[in-house]
C-alpha cells in the first residue's frame, strides 16, 4: 500500500520483489536537496555516464565540453584518432580552460591552452609548454634562476577521466576503479554494436528544462501504463498488450509492437517494433520502428526539482526530409505530453503528503530504476 505522511506509517527500503508493499523509492528522494547533492557522487560519480557522440568530433583536435554534476570535462579526438576526456581544469592554478562548447558546435585546436597563464597541453593531456616566466625568477629577489624547479610534464598533465565506447556512444566514469562499461551495459553493448549506428549523423538537438526530479521522468520513460490515456495519437498504431518490458541489471528495453508491419528500410534493427533502451543512470537510445534513424536522451539533473532533457536525433543525412521533420515533431509532441505528466507528479511529491508510493505489476522497469538508486545511495 501507499504510505502517507500521517505519523503512523514508517517509510521502508525498496523491496527486492515488486509484489511486496514497499516496492517504490521513498518520496523524499525526489524532493530533498541533500539527495541531489549525494547523487553527484553516489550515482553520477560512480557509474558510466554518456558524454556524447563520436561522429560529432571526427577530426584530431575536435572537442566539446560536458557538465556532469559539478564536474566539467573536455572530450577530445586525439592525434592518434582516439577519444579522451579530461577535467576542464588547468594543472597550474585550477582555472577552467575551455569555454562551454556544445557537441552540436564542437571546437577544434591542435593543443589545449589555458588562457590564464598560457600553460599548454597536447591532445593526450600531457603538458607541452609553459611561458618563460615559469623558467626564471626575474621578479622574485629572493630566488635565483638556478633555484627554480623545472615543471615536470609527466607530473603536471591534465587529469584524465575514464572513457569507453559503445559503438559511437562515448561514456565517462569518474570512479577511481570503475566496473567495466561492458559489465554495466551487459547485452545492450552487444546489441547496439551490431547495428550501423556510426553511419548516422546528428541532425537535430532539442533541449528542454523540465520542473521535476530526473528520476520522475526516468520512471515515466520506463513504462507505458500511462500511454493509452496520454499518448493517444501514438498508441493507435501499437499493440501495447503484445509489447514487452525487458529488465536487465543496469538497463531495460521497452519493446513496442506495431499493429501492422513496417517496411524494413524504415528502421535500423531487424525486429518489427519500436525498441527503447534505458541505460542507468540517465541515458536512453530510441530505436523507432517507423523511421530510418534513432534518437538519444540525456536526462541531466539541474537540482532536486528540475532536469534538462537533451534529445538528439540521428539520420543518414543531416539535411532532413519532410517526413523526418514530421517524425521529429511527433517525437516532440510525446515529450511535451510527458512533461505535463511528470511535472504534475512532482507537484504531488512536493506537497509532502505521500511518504512512499507503490508500483503496479507492469512497472517492473520503474522498480529496477528505484532499486538501482537505493543501491547507489547505500554503496
Amino acid at each position: 500500500m501507499a504510505r502517507w505522511n500521517n505519523g503512523r506509517d514508517e517509510v521502508e527500503p525498496v523491496s527486492p520483489d515488486i509484489t511486496d508493499e514497499t516496492n517504490a523509492l521513498p518520496a523524499r528522494y525526489f524532493t530533498d536537496p541533500d539527495v541531489h547533492e549525494m547523487e553527484k557522487e553516489t550515482v553520477f560519480g560512480r557509474y558510466w555516464v554518456y558524454a556524447g557522440h563520436a561522429n560529432c568530433i571526427p577530426e584530431p583536435g575536435d572537442h566539446f565540453t560536458r557538465n556532469i554534476g559539478d564536474r566539467e570535462i573536455i572530450v577530445v579526438r586525439t592525434h592518434d584518432g582516439d577519444i579522451e576526456a579530461f577535467y576542464n581544469v588547468c594543472a597550474h592554478r585550477g582555472s577552467a580552460m575551455v569555454e562551454e562548447t556544445p557537441m552540436t558546435d564542437p571546437g577544434n585546436a591542435n593543443r589545449i591552452q589555458c588562457p590564464y597563464h598560457l600553460w599548454t597541453y597536447d591532445l593526450d593531456g600531457e603538458l607541452a609548454s609553459t611561458p618563460k616566466s615559469f623558467e626564471d625568477a626575474r621578479l622574485n629577489p629572493d630566488l635565483a634562476d638556478e633555484d627554480v624547479s623545472p615543471v615536470d610534464p609527466d607530473e603536471n598533465g591534465l587529469m584524465s577521466v575514464h572513457t569507453d565506447r559503445i559503438g559511437p556512444f562515448v561514456f565517462v566514469n569518474f570512479d577511481e576503479e570503475p566496473m567495466s562499461l561492458a559489465e554495466q551495459a551487459g547485452t545492450m553493448k552487444t546489441e547496439l554494436e551490431s547495428l550501423p549506428l556510426e553511419e548516422y549523423q546528428l541532425a537535430r538537438r532539442i533541449v528542454s528544462e523540465v520542473e521535476c526530479n530526473w528520476k520522475v521522468f526516468a520512471g515515466n520513460y520506463s513504462e507505458c501504463d500511462h500511454c493509452q490515456a496520454n499518448h493517444q495519437d501514438w498508441v493507435k498504431d501499437l499493440e501495447l498488450l503484445d509489447s514487452e518490458l525487458e529488465v536487465n541489471d543496469y538497463h531495460w528495453i521497452l519493446h513496442y509492437k506495431h499493429r501492422e508491419d513496417v517496411e524494413d528500410e524504415m528502421r535500423i534493427h531487424e525486429e518489427h517494433e519500436a525498441k527503447f533502451y534505458y541505460f542507468w543512470p540517465n541515458f536512453t537510445v530510441n530505436m523507432y520502428g517507423t523511421a530510418d534513424g534513432y534518437g538519444t536522451y540525456i536526462i541531466d539533473p539541474i537540482d532536486e526539482g528540475r532536469f534538462q532533457l537533451v534529445a538528439d536525433y540521428y539520420f543518414r543525412d543531416p539535411d532532413l526530409t519532410e517526413e523526418e521533420e514530421t517524425f521529429i515533431r511527433t517525437s516532440r509532441q510525446l515529450q511535451e505530453e510527458d512533461f505535463e505528466l511528470v511535472e504534475r507528479q512532482q507537484r504531488g511529491l512536493d506537497s509532502g503528503a505521500i511518504a512512499q508510493a507503490r508500483l503496479g505489476p507492469n512497472e517492473h522497469t520503474v522498480h529496477r530504476l528505484h532499486r538501482l538508486a537505493q543501491e547507489a545511495y547505500e554503496a
